[in-house]
């Protein structure tokens, strides 16, 4: 299946790097560009969600949008503004422009992947559905209604250990490494330690029983689901 692509427009350089670095992990091809005229060089159409900064040098964001609305080409592509203006006056005005979703700076990047993937999942039409449910034999997980049962009775786990059982069950076979799992399960706001994955895997395995022994420490490398 094609990789979705993205361009982030900021003329916050660094910015544009953490986004990027952080979105290609999670699968998205992304470009970047420094400002509006430099976003308009490039050929818009091909790519499937643009990440527009409004307070730029130059063209603002709002004038980015306003171009690319009036062009046939590129009229339907989904915008997500990032921006430090968070008046209603100006949310009113992405959203007259047509913007799929605003996102006020400061942000934490664990919020941009999740409307990024919001947006793309309401907009793309070559993507394949997401499941609702993850089921490993008789361990389920309702990705809607956020809830996990073992053969049928619930269990009760942590927003972390959901997150955390999530990541190893939809990715069975795969091993993240402790860096790895702290990048995808906790905020990049939030200071934590190799240790407190160890703290949270140990918590969630006795909480999904026999299911336990499907997480393995594979020893220097990281945590791995996989059958028994």
């Amino acid at each position: 299946m094609r990789r979705q692509q993205i361009l982030v427009v900021d003329d916050e350089r660094d910015l544009c790097e953490i986004l990027q670095f952080n979105l290609t992990n999670v699968g998205y091809v992304v470009d970047i560009a420094n400002s509006g005229e430099e976003a308009l060089r490039k050929d818009i159409s091909r790519y499937d969600l643009l990440l527009l900064d409004v307070m730029m040098p130059g063209m603002s964001g709002f004038g980015v949008a306003r171009h690319l609305k009036n062009d046939k080409a590129t009229a339907s592509i989904p915008i997500i503004f990032l921006t430090a203006l968070g008046s209603e006056a100006d949310v009113l005005q992405g959203f007259e422009l047509g913007a799929d979703d605003y996102i006020s700076k400061p942000f934490s990047i664990k919020e941009v992947k999740a409307r990024v993937k919001a947006v793309l999942g309401r907009t793309s039409t070559d993507v394949e559905p997401q499941p609702t449910v993850l089921q490993y034999e008789g361990l389920r997980l309702d990705l809607i209604k956020m809830t996990v049962s073992v053969d049928k009775q619930p269990v009760s786990l942590t927003r972390t250990e959901f997150d955390l059982l999530r990541l190893l069950l939809e990715n069975r076979g795969q091993v993240f490494s402790r860096q790895e799992v702290l990048e995808r399960v906790w905020p990049s706001d939030v200071i934590v330690t190799n240790r407190t994955v160890d703290v949270n895997i140990t918590r969630m395995r006795k909480k999904i029983g026999r299911y336990s022994s499907c997480i393995i420490t594979r020893h220097r490398f990281g945590y791995q689901f996989i059958g028994v």
